[in-house]
């Protein structure tokens, strides 16, 4: 994003708009996303314990009886081009991931709806990139968007173009967006508190 860019994100966060991205414009928007996330989070916190607990155990092929198949028909949502017309999510987060879609569908092209034509999968039995724990695409609870522009250790928002619309939609719906949270892997949104 541009300098530019980035002072509209501060301003719509409550950040000094000086078009430096750091620590301070960093807390401002975690603290504006949590602020959007519900009171009572539904979602478990990401580890392992807790997500075996909550969605099933991977290994033991506990999660696949539990993926669902959501209807995204006619939301725009495309992979490679093709569109897509179900995801598989985990039974436990369909609910939350329909309405986030829902609710990005409903937004203009310049403010994120584009993302949904960049849509990279939600379930993956894989364990996380570079490590032995399960992914939280191996839960099914977990999507990746736009991923040819918001690469894995590419820093949000001043080396990936993930907008900040759409995390606030995911925020609002209890998922935590990493982009957000760790200042890398902008792609990913998981349901977890």
């Amino acid at each position: 994003m541009n300098s530019d860019q980035i002072i509209e994100i501060q301003k719509r966060i409550g950040a000094k708009p000086d078009s430096f991205w750091g620590p301070k414009s960093m807390a401002a928007c975690q603290k504006h996303l949590r602020s959007l996330m519900p009171k009572d989070n539904p979602f478990p916190k990401a580890d392992q314990a807790n997500l075996k607990r909550f969605y099933g155990d991977p290994a033991k092929g506990e999660v696949e009886s539990r993926l669902v198949p959501i209807d995204v028909t006619g939301m725009g949502i495309q992979y490679s081009g093709k569109p897509v017309a179900k995801i598989n999510v985990h039974e436990q987060c369909a609910k939350s991931l329909l309405a986030a879609l829902r609710a990005i569908t409903a937004l203009p092209d310049s403010d994120g709806r584009w993302v949904l034509r960049k849509y990279a999968g939600v379930y993956n039995h894989r364990p996380m990139r570079g490590g032995t724990n399960w992914s939280l695409h191996a839960y099914g609870a977990a999507i990746d968007l736009a991923p040819d522009t918001n690469g894995l250790r590419d820093h949000w928002p001043t080396a990936s173009d993930m907008p900040l619309e759409v995390m606030e939609e995911f925020a609002r719906v209890g998922w935590l967006g990493l982009g957000w949270t760790i200042a890398r892997d902008a792609m990913h949104f998981q349901a977890t508190t």
